[in-house]
């Protein structure tokens, strides 16, 4: 066996034969980190490898899911866990990724038999008091406090698990490489000796993924893309409310979220999100107006809160939170050129209440209608809902599934919807008075009056 010395980027993977200072592929500086590789002499290939065959003539199987007892999670996934998949989960430090994954491991123990929890940050002792004060308890549950690879696989290989969990992929070393563990080189290693654990015996494996500082996760590309599923955590470490989004699915959609609260006893589904982010708005406040957003199948209920003030510098503010900074940009300067608001001089703060990412268009018209409501300090019906698309033209324009949004503040006890003209001639008449409007101006006669 020959040894090989090479510099890796930790950011992106790029190798390089010798050191350089900036890495030639992602720009980072000072990324770029010495490791040693071991090469096999040896190129003969085994005979007894599969061969190609027909797509017609390979055995079909049927896609059988388990719950894991928490519904948000299973939202997420799909509908459950598929057996042999493997689930990268990342997010902020202290965000819930492992209270998160004990909870589930905790309920798979009870209903499908041994999971295994291998935890390289935290001794045995350590995640048993943390499990303590989430309650969760089981003969089922076995933990391993290792960080070898080879002892892991071979814990696995004899304790055969329902489920396994690897905290975190970054603490994880194999012997084959004398890189540092959470190096390029042993992170994409670990990664595929067990990717090859779940594809040969379906033991379905989740690991946890650290994050850097632009909220990516830590490590080569190549694990995002080695992976089934991707799930991030998102929300604020100093706010209740978490969000666990998949951006990769191989077995279901990307469009699906799952809302939770975390509390003293753990992470707690929130079965109506809608409710939750609307239960501390204000009332009779300019400025503040509710809209319709859609995550996967799940219509939510969201506050956006505009904040127009006299600018004190010589270049006005425009400050979001939870919308795009360019999109408020755009539909300011419709507000200024097509009704006729004077902005130009004053401040313009935006936020989407809870802690919630807003980046379809259907918002468009509740952004403008809640900035112009806190520049001429009219106060907008609280029970008003307000749904569009807004163009540079000025026009109002339709959105898709409006259905199903505003079905949703039918529950909620919503009394009336402003929606595109487009809109209103394909719905039907229901509790909740429906509204088009063609124009941003309409819009404004309608809600300002």
């Amino acid at each position: 066996m020959k040894q090989k010395t090479i510099f890796t980027c930790q950011k992106c993977g790029a190798q390089s034969p010798k050191w350089l200072g900036k890495c030639p592929d992602c720009s980072a500086w000072n990324s770029m980190a010495e490791e040693i590789i071991a090469k096999h002499a040896s190129g003969i290939i085994s005979t007894d490898r599969p061969k190609p065959i027909p797509i017609c003539d390979v055995p079909a199987q049927s896609e059988t899911r388990f719950a894991t007892g928490i519904g948000e999670l299973d939202r997420v996934l799909g509908g459950g866990i598929v057996p042999g998949s493997m689930v990268l989960i990342g997010g902020d430090p202290g965000i819930g990724k492992s209270t998160l994954l004990l909870q589930a491991m905790h309920n798979l123990a009870a209903n499908a038999g041994q999971v295994l929890y291998v935890s390289g940050e935290e001794s045995a002792s350590q995640t048993r008091l943390r499990g303590e004060r989430l309650g969760v308890s089981h003969k089922n549950l076995l933990i391993l406090a290792e960080n070898s690879l080879e002892a892991i696989l071979s814990h696995a290989s004899s304790l055969k698990p329902k489920t396994m969990v690897v905290d975190s992929i970054q603490t994880v070393w194999t012997s084959a490489l004398e890189s540092a563990p959470g190096s390029v080189g042993q992170v994409r290693e670990s990664a595929g000796k067990l990717m090859m654990l779940a594809k040969g015996s379906d033991i379905p494996i989740f690991i946890v993924g650290h994050v850097t500082k632009d909220g990516s996760i830590a490590g080569p590309r190549v694990l995002e893309h080695m992976v089934d599923t991707v799930l991030y955590f998102e929300g604020d470490g100093s706010h209740p409310f978490r969000i666990l989004r998949a951006v990769k699915n191989r077995f279901g959609s990307t469009n699906e979220i799952g809302v939770f609260e975390m509390k003293q006893e753990g992470l707690m589904c929130v079965n109506n999100p809608s409710e939750l982010f609307l239960s501390e708005r204000p009332m009779g406040v300019s400025g503040s107006v509710v809209t319709a957003t859609l995550e996967g199948s799940r219509p939510l209920l969201v506050e956006l809160q505009a904040l127009v003030t006299s600018t004190s510098f010589g270049v006005p503010r425009r400050t979001t939170i939870g919308v795009d900074h360019n999109r408020l940009a755009l539909l300011v300067a419709v507000l200024e050129k097509k009704v006729g608001l004077h902005l130009s001089g004053q401040d313009i703060f935006l936020n989407a209440a809870g802690g919630v990412r807003l980046n379809e268009p259907a918002v468009d018209l509740a952004m403008i209608m809640s900035v112009a409501s806190s520049h001429l300090d009219k106060v907008i019906d609280p029970q008003t809902l307000v749904l569009g698309e807004v163009g540079l033209a000025g026009e109002v324009r339709a959105i898709t599934q409006p259905e199903q949004r505003i079905a949703e503040a039918e529950k909620l006890g919503f009394k009336s919807c402003i929606i595109p003209a487009g809109n209103l001639k394909r719905l039907k008449k229901g509790k909740i008075k429906l509204e088009g409007v063609a124009s941003v101006e309409e819009a404004m006669q309608l809600l300002m009056r």
